[in-house]
């Protein structure tokens, strides 16, 4: 059980290399100060001088240690926004992760953790960057499209496209509205449509909350398509017999209220697709409080009502062990999310995926 959707967070206090930009703290910029503000507290970060990175990290490690042996989380670097032109864009950047530093993470706290690397596609060394990353155990690939100024049906892409499909190594990418960060705000790349290309190159392509929040244009029927629901666009892809085997979907946030009603009941009820579905925490997310009712989620019919003291219980103790107990007890139409949603290690581990019956592979 490898929980494939958690973000790394700091200052850079611990010489980590974390970059933060300046807006982040700013007053005057409300809207990234307010988020800055609620991914630490959610983080429970010590604002401490050097105390910033290392309690972060240290508060998931703590959380963690209430799952099961061999439970793990799935730290997710964070590149910069970089130009066509190949140029880094600190302007543009809202946070940066290193590569280095996540790796570092995942060493240190080998038992509990492991990590997915970020690599612009625009950089001139973009390949070289991927090649070292797999090389020091990343285990798939993260990109927000809009944050970083990404364009995934580009041809830029193509070169990065087909290393990550030769590595075969897993690219998690946001899809649909981006709210947690600002950058190049280009809302129109988190289109899931935009990921063709990916998908035609025959990469593996994990869809972050299946693209449940949010509306884009469908262009399928050309650029002046008419604005859609982004999930029923996601659904679309996932409905093409092609993409069976190369195009996935994570159910992080999903529970949360902005994403709780119908994405979430079609996801619970799509058997067929549960085979496709990966769990994730969103790590800090489901420690935000005022993002979360589950009051709503009674009335929506996803959990009884006499669960409520127990779901606010186990959220005050641990977030994640919140979000994995809130998700397997689910309801909808009678039917509930596959146990092998959560059981992912399998979809990440290529050793442990090879070891794998042919028929049982994700």
């Amino acid at each position: 059980m490898w929980d494939g959707h958690c973000h790394l967070a700091g200052n850079g206090d611990s010489g980590s290399g974390i970059y933060l930009n300046p807006a982040m703290a700013d007053v005057l910029d409300p809207l990234q100060y307010v988020r800055r503000l609620f991914f630490m507290n959610a983080g429970c970060v010590r604002d401490a001088p050097g105390q910033v990175d290392r309690s972060y990290v240290g508060r998931m490690a703590r959380l963690q240690g209430d799952m099961r042996p061999g439970a793990k989380l799935l730290l997710f670097a964070l590149d910069a926004s970089v130009t066509a032109a190949g140029e880094v864009s600190w302007a543009q950047t809202s946070l940066h992760i290193p590569n280095r530093y996540a790796a570092q993470v995942a060493q240190r706290h080998a038992q509990i953790f492991e990590w997915a690397a970020s690599v612009h596609p625009y950089r001139r060394d973009c390949v070289e960057q991927l090649e070292a990353a797999v090389e020091q155990g990343a285990r798939a690939l993260k990109w927000l499209p809009a944050a970083m100024g990404i364009d995934p049906a580009s041809k830029l892409c193509d070169p990065f496209y087909a290393a990550l499909a030769r590595l075969d190594l897993p690219l998690v990418t946001h899809a649909g509205l981006e709210r947690a960060l600002q950058g190049t705000d280009a809302q129109a790349l988190g289109n899931p449509l935009r990921l063709r290309r990916a998908l035609d190159h025959g990469v593996r392509v994990v869809v972050a909350h299946c693209a449940s929040l949010g509306q884009d244009r469908d262009i399928d029927h050309g650029a002046n398509g008419p604005a859609i629901d982004s999930f029923e666009l996601f659904a679309r892809l996932m409905d093409e017999p092609r993409y069976v085997g190369r195009l996935y979907g994570d159910i992080s946030a999903m529970t949360q209220t902005a994403r709780a009603g119908a994405a979430l009941s079609r996801v619970i009820r799509r058997e067929d697709w549960h085979a496709r579905l990966l769990n994730g925490s969103d790590y800090p997310l489901p420690g935000v409080f005022p993002i979360y009712s589950m009051d709503y989620m009674v009335e929506l019919g996803y959990i009884e009502k006499s669960a409520v003291p127990l779901f606010k219980g186990l959220r005050e103790h641990n977030p994640l062990l919140f979000d994995f107990v809130l998700k397997r007890s689910l309801r909808a139409g009678g039917k509930r999310l596959a146990a092998g949603i959560f059981e992912t290690r399998g979809f990440f581990d290529q050793s442990s995926r090879l070891n794998q019956p042919q028929g049982s592979r994700r």
